[in-house]
């Protein structure tokens, strides 16, 4: 057995680090999951990391990595250097430990990093794919050549670059990226005999450099073998790294990625690497099994990430793209039996390929029909109960196509389970069961023909109508809600007076308790920890994700640890302030002037005089805008508010927060400011949190998710929307004290915080006695008391 505190990055851990990782270690022996709420300065990835890392190296247990999952880009940094800290500080004799960060083939292929080759975030998937396809096909069985030969006629269209002169008087002109230069030109190398012969020629160099360094035997030899470095003992590699290793080499990054994957000691992700069927199902697979450890970070976010991730739905464009893609397989056949001919010149398939690929299925050309027929219905009905929608809610629409707002428009009362609307309607078209259930193989028999027919850089639209659509009849109508929703675009190409012209459809399948698909993916996981600073009460966080199932069902230990705020209690005041409660009854819209609206912006101006940078986090972007007006008659200081906007104006008006003299930010705590953001230091003073930021409960699906709670869990109000709400203002509240020299207040500022009533959220805030329960005229005298400290 290895020691964990050799392991440990540190001198010497807190004594919650010694009973986490001692717990974790314990519990996961017996394939459980240890679910820990800590404070921030807990140390939560040192734990995590220690006893995943302890358990990898432990020649008797099974398991053979660490599988890190987090939301927040914040906390995948903050693991990649604890790993760093563990591998500085481990015994000489010891090897490092290898480590891996996973990103996307946007943030790793070196055309699109560079924006060469006309590869930039927009095609880069379906660029990447036809190159692949195209290498391969020249150099696998039957092919034109070899890999080794394709790179090097990348490498020597380089050197004839430079011996020419031709581009920067006889200077070569090279790929760079990630600070290495790549043995490659700028632009895609082409392939053909007597020199470049089009576009439909080029090849992905890197990616014909991989394959020529697999192993011999091919698909049987373990691709690990063709990365280019020992990253056994690179330690912690992160995507910056693995690029600048694999250009150097003229290997392909993504390919490299994935051969290490399933052989480092800790891979670090997202919640898309282990919980979103199309990544697991073409990525990370191997790693989603018993002999993995896993860290799911952040947990406070698994179930609102996961049901995302476990919804589907599909566009209007999307099933206008697939009822072409439909027409193109089907129209050569039907041409043919008709004696026409098709159109000159047309690149799509011809009839004897179709009858081909349908003679090795078990579709029909008479199916292919019918589900073009059904695919055209389904858009016009969709196009029917838009129209019948904006008729019914906005009359003269068609005059204020850029007026209109995003909407949802439910197939059944959000509030009532049973069959949606669309399927009644299927069902009186004449549409049978055995249509919905054989869409999704014709969709893909579809895609295998336009695939072997047509040379195109993209993602084909049958398959997923298919997916989405046989979902949609299969899936349950109380776990599940359908609705139509209409998001807010812009197409100048699309008429006038349509609704398209404004808006994207989509038919959307919601899951709205994915307690089973999140139960269901931790019980292929060896054990593991769960963690959070916001993740009270347990017993709800263990229902929702499905741990109470594992401990139930299965046999396998959930433990819970609890860490508070170890910090110096004299280096903070925290309140609970009895203000009325912050809702729209008595507040009213923004502008209003009433009681409770004053009471508000009497107590943040209260917070806000105190010296530094102060936080206010309101229920939404509009009461953020108006409480912003109020404050800056009221404060000497620069009143910054945040909008919804895009990811740079955000970093933006953060830089210009913890620049210079005392601020105020107002956002909403729906925002990207509250969570995960890093104020620690003297760059946040005081944060105080308006309200309880319930989301909106009139929407359909909230309504549905609440339903379906109610029904799972006995108290939909409490689970789908009180508890995720004090866990928002949790985290906010949180960004203040971030270290044991900060020094700072934390305000919540409603009564529901504050006093025991029927909608009291007090039994949902940690039982530490943190947070004082005060009036509102008595919140000056508390301020006061930390004042000097501030100064």
């Amino acid at each position: 057995m290895t020691d964990w505190r050799s392991i440990f990055g540190h001198r010497e851990p807190y004594d919650e680090q010694v009973d986490g990782i001692e717990s974790a270690i314990d519990t996961a022996r017996e394939g459980g999951y240890t679910v820990i709420e800590g404070a921030c300065g807990t140390g939560k990835t040192m734990i995590a990391l220690t006893a995943g890392i302890d358990l990898v190296r432990d020649p008797d247990t099974d398991y053979e990595r660490v599988f890190v999952l987090t939301s927040v880009k914040q906390q995948l940094r903050q693991f990649e250097t604890d790993l760093e800290t563990i591998n500085e500080n481990l015994p000489d004799d010891w090897n490092p430990v290898s480590g891996l960060t996973l990103v996307g083939k946007a943030d790793v292929c070196p055309y699109n990093r560079e924006g060469k080759a006309g590869i930039d975030d927009g095609n880069v998937y379906d660029r990447c794919e036809t190159l692949r396809d195209r290498t391969r096909d020249l150099t696998g069985e039957g092919g034109d050549t070899t890999a080794q030969n394709l790179a090097t006629r990348a490498r020597s269209q380089q050197i004839g670059l430079a011996d020419s002169g031709s581009r920067g008087g006889g200077t070569s002109q090279f790929l760079e990226t990630a600070g290495e230069p790549t043995p490659y030109p700028p632009d895609l190398p082409e392939y053909g005999e007597g020199g470049p012969v089009g576009a439909e020629t080029e090849y992905c160099p890197f990616y014909a450099q991989y394959l020529e360094d697999l192993p011999e035997d091919g698909s049987d030899g373990d691709a690990v073998e063709a990365v280019p470095y020992d990253f056994t003992e690179a330690g912690m590699l992160t995507p910056e790294d693995l690029v600048a290793r694999s250009v150097a080499h003229g290997t392909c990054p993504h390919s490299v990625m994935g051969a290490v994957l399933g052989h480092v000691e800790v891979a670090i992700g997202n919640y898309y690497h282990a919980f979103d069927p199309q990544t697991t199902g073409s990525f990370t697979g191997a790693l989603l099994d018993d002999s993995t450890f896993v860290v799911c970070d952040e947990a406070h976010m698994l179930e609102p990430r996961v049901r995302d991730l476990v919804s589907d739905g599909v566009g209007d464009r999307t099933l206008r793209d697939a009822e072409g893609e439909l027409s193109r397989v089907i129209q050569p056949v039907k041409f043919e039996r008709e004696g026409r001919q098709a159109q000159g010149g047309s690149k799509t398939a011809d009839a004897d390929l179709v009858r081909a690929e349908l003679n090795d299925s078990d579709v029909t050309y008479d199916e292919l029909t019918r589900t073009l027929e059904f695919v055209q219905d389904v858009r016009s009905e969709l196009d029917r109960r838009v129209t019948a929608f904006l008729d019914r809610k906005h009359r003269g629409w068609q005059s204020n196509l850029a007026e209109l707002d995003d909407a949802e428009i439910p197939l059944r009362d959000p509030a009532e389970p049973a069959e949606d609307e669309l399927t009644e309607w299927a069902r009186t078209e004449g549409y049978s069961d055995v249509d919905w259930v054989r869409l999704e193989s014709v969709g893909a028999v579809v895609e295998r023909i336009l695939n072997e027919a047509e040379d195109e850089d993209r993602t084909r639209a049958a398959p997923a109508v298919g997916r989405v659509l046989g979902e949609w009849y299969r899936r349950g109508h109380t776990d599940y809600f359908r609705e139509i929703e209409l998001e807010r675009t812009w197409d100048d190409t699309e008429p006038s007076d349509s609704w398209r012209r404004a808006y994207n459809a989509r038919l959307s399948l919601h899951n709205c308790v994915p307690s089973d698909a999140i139960g269901d993916r931790l019980a292929s996981f060896g054990g593991g920890i769960l963690m959070s600073a916001t993740l009270e009460p347990m017993d709800a966080f263990t229902d929702v994700t499905g741990l109470q199932y594992l401990e139930r069902e299965e046999d396998r230990p959930v433990v819970e640890r609890r860490y508070g705020l170890h910090f110096p209690a004299e280096n903070r005041e925290s309140f609970a302030v009895a203000a009325p409660k912050f809702t729209y009854d008595n507040r009213g819209p923004p502008g209003d002037e009433n009681p409770t609206r004053t009471h508000y912006v009497d107590a943040i101006s209260k917070v806000g005089r105190l010296p530094g940078n102060v936080l206010v986090g309101m229920p939404s972007y509009a009461e953020a805008d108006w409480i912003a007006s109020a404050l800056e008659g009221r404060l000497e200081k620069p009143v910054l508010l945040d909008a919804a906007s895009d990811a740079e104006t955000t970093q933006s008006l953060k830089r210009e927060f913890f620049d210079g003299d005392g601020k105020v930010l107002v956002t909403s705590l729906r925002g990207t400011l509250t969570e995960g953001v890093d104020y620690s230091g003297d760059r946040l003073s005081a944060a105080v949190i308006c309200g309880v930021p319930i989301v909106n409960t009139s929407s359909p699906r909230t309504k549905a998710v609440r339903r379906a709670y109610e029904d799972e869990f006995g108290d939909g109000f409490t689970y789908a929307l009180t508890i995720p709400a004090v866990r928002k203002a949790r985290q906010a509240i949180g960004r203040v004290i971030r270290s044991p020299q900060d020094v700072g207040v934390r305000v919540l500022l409603d009564e529901r915080y504050a006093r025991d009533s029927w909608d009291s959220v007090r039994p949902f805030l940690p039982d530490d006695g943190e947070f004082q329960a005060v009036s509102p005229d008595m919140l000056e005298m508390g301020l006061d008391r930390i004042r000097p400290r501030l100064e």
